[in-house]
């Protein structure tokens, strides 16, 4: 197997996206986005209508959706995760670095998102290898999507669970929740595609089949107690690299 990463194309992430990868890598990108993207419309979906009917005052059936929530939500932030984590390896092992933008504090809604972004930048300053800026970027984003997906799955069931199905900070937190994840999701596709510009091809199949493996692994349920202070705080990230 080649271990020796390519030589970029291109300069920027920016040209990386709107380049054309070759065939093989073509396919991988589709396949892999096609999947992230199924993941993420079945609980946007779902979410977006508990949401109306809560703000239609059907409580009772705002309840009974918000159950599910959670529960679509896990296998989004599996999948998302897959990708991360196997980009993280690859480029740790290999030397795989890719054209790099770091994360924009100003794309995240929710506060445990605006925090993570504005520690990674902070950290970025004083990385001084591309390698250790991009697996800096990728552990920040794990942690991000992780933490969210903690929170959704507290929130829902909390929400499922009581009466009183009209707590407003906590469907405020679910919305936050889905407007982060959302943003991951761009963010793992934009960096999936310049990553796989540079991934030697002959590392394609073990780099699809990790990300598969990774992605059918069952997370073992980490919420929170459900109380309206539910998530922990956030894992201090380790340093990139180390």
């Amino acid at each position: 197997m080649n271990t020796r990463a390519l030589a970029r194309r291109y300069d920027s992430v920016q040209q990386d996206w709107r380049g054309i990868l070759p065939l093989a890598k073509g396919m991988s990108f589709a396949s892999h986005t096609g999947q992230l993207e199924n993941a993420y419309l079945m609980f946007s979906v779902v979410l977006n209508e508990v949401i109306t009917l809560r703000q239609r005052n059907d409580l009772a059936s705002a309840r009974l959706g918000v159950a599910v929530v959670g529960e679509l939500c896990s296998p989004l932030t599996l999948r998302i995760n897959a990708v991360l984590h196997t980009m993280r390896q690859f480029a740790r092992h290999f030397g795989i670095v890719p054209n790099l933008a770091l994360l924009e504090a100003e794309n995240f809604q929710s506060e445990c998102g605006q925090r993570a972004a504005r520690h990674s930048n902070l950290l970025s300053r004083v990385l001084l290898s591309e390698r250790s800026q991009f697996l800096n970027k990728l552990n920040t984003l794990e942690e991000i999507v992780h933490e969210l997906g903690d929170e959704v799955m507290a929130v829902s069931r909390h929400l499922a669970a009581d009466t009183y199905s009209g707590r407003a900070p906590l469907w405020r937190r679910l919305d936050l929740s889905h407007f982060d994840l959302n943003t991951c999701l761009r963010e793992t596709n934009v960096l999936l595609k310049s990553f796989l510009f540079v991934l030697p091809e002959d590392q394609l199949a073990t780099f699809d089949f990790t990300v598969a493996g990774l992605a059918r692994a069952r997370r073992p349920n980490s919420y929170c107690s459900p109380d309206v202070d539910l998530i922990r705080a956030r894992r201090t990230a380790a340093v990139a690299g180390e």
